[in-house]
Order: C-alpha cells, then structure tokens, then sequence
C-alpha cells in the first residue's frame, strides 16, 4: 500500500483541511500503527486508504491499483476482495448471529461460504474466545465480543490491507493482547499490509513502525513508543 502526497479537505463556508500531503508505503508482512490526538486525521487517512472516502489531492495505490482509477462500483469490489476494515463502531447486523456476521465478507463476494470457509473463520473466532458465541446474536454479545467479531469480519476473506480503527479501545489487557495476536499473525502469515491507529502506546508499540501524525505529515517515533 502506498499514498503520495494524499491530502484531504471538507468542503464548507471555511474549508476544513485535515490531511496535509501523507506519504506512506507500507510492504507486505509489515503492520504499521498510527498514533495522533483525537481530531489529528486517523480515521480520515484510514478512510481514504480503504477506498471509503477519495482524497482531494495525492494518490492511494492498493495492490498496485490507483484507487483514483476506479469507478465506485469498482471501489466497493475492492472493498470487498481485498480490504478488511475494522471500524471502531461495529456495524454488525442484528438479524444474524455472530458467526453469520463474521461471514458477511464471504457471503456477499461468492453468494455464500463454503464448509471450508466456515471451518476457518469458526477457528478464527474460537482463538478470540467466542466459539460459545456462534449462534448469539450482536444483542447478546458484550461490548467487547461484538469489537471482537467485527475484527474476526475484516480477516474473514483473508485480505491484503487489513485497516484497524482503535481495534483494542473496547478489549480488557488480556483480550486486547490476544486480537493484537491474531492480527499480527494474519497480517505476516500471508504476507498482508496492516495499518492501526489507536491512541493506546502500548498496542501502538506491537507494530513494526509506529508513526504519529501531526499537522505537518507522518514521523516515525517507533523508538520513542
């Protein structure tokens, strides 16, 4: 993944420019964490990286497509084939239970998910300590375990950029280091990108680079976390 000169602004009687010209390239197998103050651009970047929002000025290139080269029907199959987003309110559906929710990936790219794809994600959700939560669903899941499937959701069509907005911020320690676990494995194990941003220093150090974004573009601090 890679931006190039990416910058952003909100239309409005006084425009709003969020993002000043970002220049990020991120390899495969590598994750990157993204520490800012609240209102910094976190989420607008990860939004703009993920196809979700088109930047005003710069380039986001994701597996070597220029996103800017894609129409919207295009964008939503990228979305969907090659980006797992982790949002930081969930946004799982209530009429299905958790196991159909982490599904969803898989059941609107192929029209519904093999043996073999439910074996998967089944096992991906029983390491995050859901596996007697399959059949529950979001209303009789906790805080915690709703943010748990919704990440389970983003690694279940095994993506290429996997985005995670404040993964962790709903998660006790334990839980929070077991889902750092899962992405960190997913994210090297098949040779992914991985961009998080939180404000916690200690899930921001168990990335490979931690950047801050300030006003003036991304710094690496990785020594400094």
């Amino acid at each position: 993944m890679e931006t190039i000169g990416l910058k952003k602004t909100y239309p409005g009687e006084v425009p709003v420019r969020v993002l000043h010209g970002i220049d990020l390239r991120i390899e495969a197998g590598e994750f990157v964490s993204v520490l800012g103050q609240s209102g910094s651009g976190k989420s607008t970047l990860l939004n703009c990286l993920g196809a979700l929002d088109r930047p005003t000025e710069g380039r986001v290139l994701v597996a070597g497509e220029d996103l800017a080269d894609l129409d919207d029907d295009e964008l939503a199959d990228l979305r969907n084939r090659t980006v797992g987003f982790i949002f930081q309110f969930h946004y799982l559906q209530d009429e299905f239970t958790c196991l159909e929710n982490a599904l969803m990936p898989i059941s609107i790219r192929k029209g519904h998910a093999d043996p073999e794809d439910v074996e998967r994600v089944t096992a991906l959700l029983e390491r995050v300590g859901l596996g007697h939560r399959l059949d529950n669903p979001p209303g009789r899941l906790s805080g915690g375990e709703q943010q748990r499937t919704a990440i389970v959701r983003a690694l279940a069509n095994q993506p290429r950029l996997v985005l995670a907005d404040e993964p962790t911020g709903n998660l006790d320690p334990g839980r929070a280091s077991e889902v750092l676990d899962l992405l960190l494995g997913q994210i090297r194990d098949r040779r992914a990108a991985g961009v998080m941003v939180t404000h916690s220093r200690s899930a921001a150090a168990r990335a490979d680079r931690v950047l801050e974004l300030r006003v003036d573009g991304l710094h690496d601090v990785t020594e400094r976390t």
